[in-house]
């Protein structure tokens, strides 16, 4: 190259691949300490294999699932509270499975950013790697990206992939009928759904993310980082059970959105807003926004994560093995034959 320009590197560009490397060899230990049956690679290669026979399937199917945590990212960056934005990333994948009657067997992120921070970024992963161990899923791989010009600096996203496994004659939904019950397992706060709304309506308080937070203790930018909590080994359990006729987890859209996805067509729901009590974090987003009981209602869950539904003569053997899991049970209504989701009582 006579006479050409010399010297410029990939670092020059604004890409370190040191630190990528450094941040692999950081966070084995944590993809380590998430091993499971059937996983037969370690990370840092082309790929990550997977043995279903190992992790004891005979007929399976697999089900997939990948998501993000929108904006309440916006808020662990701006805060930098890091720590469980992760726990996030992996429950908004895994709640998803198991609605399918899915095992989580492994996941995989992609982390993108301006410039890779590597102490910030093994926070985020250790945060993975926390929610996979609760889920009982293999953290088996990843991919960094730093894309200077695409992100500002400090930023970053994530979004998340998780694979899970059946057996065919597992399946849910299965034969839903009127009359069903439906169990709200109570949720974490507002998981990572409508997190636009939170953001929006902080921006017109007098709040501030550092500020005291007016409905629990600590700090406001910490009240609403709660993580999704991750229902996965109660669901589990629950479904070996014959009787789980189907789970439904509530993400955007809420009750009255995702609800009827695992419903007949022909079918909808009662719900007695009644039965359980609004958590305080909804109570001041409605009160300082001016937020309608119907906005509300289709935009978080509103303290309801997942419903179960299942059959009037399992409740109490299913409600057992739920509250047996650590979670808190109520029943909040029924399956009807008329189509749609009805409402009665008021949550605010």
């Amino acid at each position: 190259m006579a006479g050409g320009k010399m010297g410029l590197s990939y670092a020059d560009a604004g890409v370190d691949i040191d630190a990528g490397n450094a941040l692999v060899e950081r966070i084995k230990p944590s993809a380590r300490s998430t091993d499971r049956a059937g996983v037969t690679t370690a990370l840092g290669g082309f790929g990550a294999l997977f043995d279903l026979k190992a992790a004891g399937y005979c007929d399976p199917v697999l089900v997939a699932a990948t998501d993000g945590v929108g904006t309440k990212l916006r808020i662990a960056i701006d805060t930098g509270n890091l720590d469980t934005i992760g726990i996030d990333l992996v429950a908004m994948c895994v709640n998803d499975l198991i609605c399918q009657g899915a095992e989580p067997l492994f996941f995989l992120d992609y982390f993108a950013t301006h410039k890779l921070d590597v102490p910030g970024a093994a926070q985020v992963i250790a945060g993975i790697a926390q929610g996979c161990t609760t889920a009982g899923a293999a953290l088996i791989g990843g991919e960094t990206a730093e894309m200077p010009g695409m992100y500002a600096k400090g930023d970053f996203d994530l979004a998340g992939f998780a694979v899970g496994a059946m057996e065919r004659v597992t399946a849910l939904p299965r034969d839903v009928r009127a009359g069903d019950v439906l169990l709200g397992l109570a949720s974490d706060g507002v998981h990572s759904n409508g997190y636009s709304l939170v953001r929006h309506v902080v921006a017109q308080s007098a709040h501030g993310w550092a500020d005291p937070c007016p409905f629990a203790p600590g700090t406001l930018g910490d009240a609403l980082l709660v993580p999704t909590r991750i229902y996965v080994r109660a669901a589990l359990a629950a479904h070996r059970v014959t009787g789980l006729r189907a789970l439904a987890h509530i993400t955007g859209g809420g009750i009255v959105e995702n609800l009827p996805r695992v419903l007949p067509d022909d079918m909808g729901a009662t719900i007695d807003l009644d039965a359980w009590s609004l958590p305080p974090v909804f109570g001041w987003l409605a009160r300082e926004g001016g937020i309608a009981a119907a906005e509300m209602l289709k935009t978080f869950n509103c303290g309801i994560g997942m419903i179960a539904v299942v059959p009037p003569d399992r409740v109490d053997e299913i409600t057992s093995i739920l509250t047996g899991h650590g979670e808190s049970v109520t029943a909040i209504g029924a399956v009807t034959q008329a189509p749609g989701i009805r409402t009665t009582g008021s949550m605010m």
